[in-house]
């Protein structure tokens, strides 16, 4: 599972200093929006340190990159530092994470290291639309939707409402194409509403959203409590799989009818790991 996904600043020691700790199941080291212009190279150059230390307690590690001529300087750097993936800040089709596969390519075999993956960040109502179309490149091993900037190039606000319908079209791509969905079904900036985080995780999770990121360590557990089953959950699924070994196409549990997709339901639950 990826539930939890943590921005951390590149270029910042504070950040990168505990980033191991905070319990993520993935780190996002930005190279992007976090990072003022005067220290992004410096934050490039220090992936090779910063790459395997935020991720020395098991954390899954990715890159988020610049978009524009700094892309492929920082897609080879991450490669050369070992993160497991890309971040890729606003994709509008599919042939620009054709161009990067085709790069890494070239580094990957001498350094014999694994493939990157790439997680592409829709954030323009065109790249929405053609969100199926981004979700078939090359190593696309998730979708997201940047929230702040989609609402401003439609030119509105990125509330709730606004938000909801594209970044549902974006889940609907991925879970089409088999790709995983990571978000939330609201802007990830406001992160000091923790209540209202948790109660968002909880809806994407109900949605099949598989995890979300945040940029505040103190939403780790809330994200890694909200997509993972709850007690509750499981024992639901327990009592529907012990019951569906009785071999009847259709039975009752709890008071109500299970079938066939029902079942299939509850032991997808079962084999989340705990």
């Amino acid at each position: 599972m990826i539930r939890s996904l943590l921005y951390v600043p590149g270029h910042s020691e504070r950040f990168l200093a505990r980033a191991h700790e905070r319990g993520a199941d993935a780190i996002i080291l930005d190279l992007e929006d976090a990072v003022p212009p005067e220290h992004k190279l410096a934050a490039r150059e220090r992936l090779a340190e910063s790459v395997p230390a935020v991720g020395r307690n098991g954390a899954r590690v990715f890159v988020r990159i610049n978009a524009g001529e700094m892309a492929r300087a920082d897609a080879a750097a991450a490669c050369r530092a070992g993160a497991e993936g890309l971040y890729v800040p606003k994709v509008r089709d599919a042939g620009t994470l054709a161009e990067l596969a085709t790069l890494l390519h070239e580094l990957e075999v001498p350094l014999r290291r694994e493939p990157m993956a790439f997680v592409p960040v829709l954030e323009d109502p065109g790249a929405v639309l053609d969100a199926r179309l981004i979700a078939r490149a090359p190593r696309v091993l998730a979708l997201t939707t940047g929230g702040e900037d989609l609402a401003l190039a439609l030119g509105g606000t990125p509330t709730p409402d606004v938000l909801r319908l594209p970044k549902l079209l974006v889940h609907y791509a991925a879970k089409a194409e088999g790709v995983l969905s990571f978000g939330l079904l609201r802007s990830t900036a406001d992160y000091a509403d923790s209540d209202a985080i948790a109660a968002a995780a909880r809806e994407a999770r109900e949605h099949g959203f598989d995890g979300a990121s945040c940029v505040h360590p103190a939403l780790v557990p809330l994200l890694n409590a909200g997509f993972a089953p709850s007690a509750e959950d499981r024992a639901w699924a327990e009592r529907v799989v012990a019951a569906a070994a009785g071999g009847a196409g259709a039975f009752s549990v709890d008071g109500n009818m299970v079938d066939a997709p029902v079942i299939a339901r509850a032991r997808a639950i079962l084999a989340v790991g705990r």
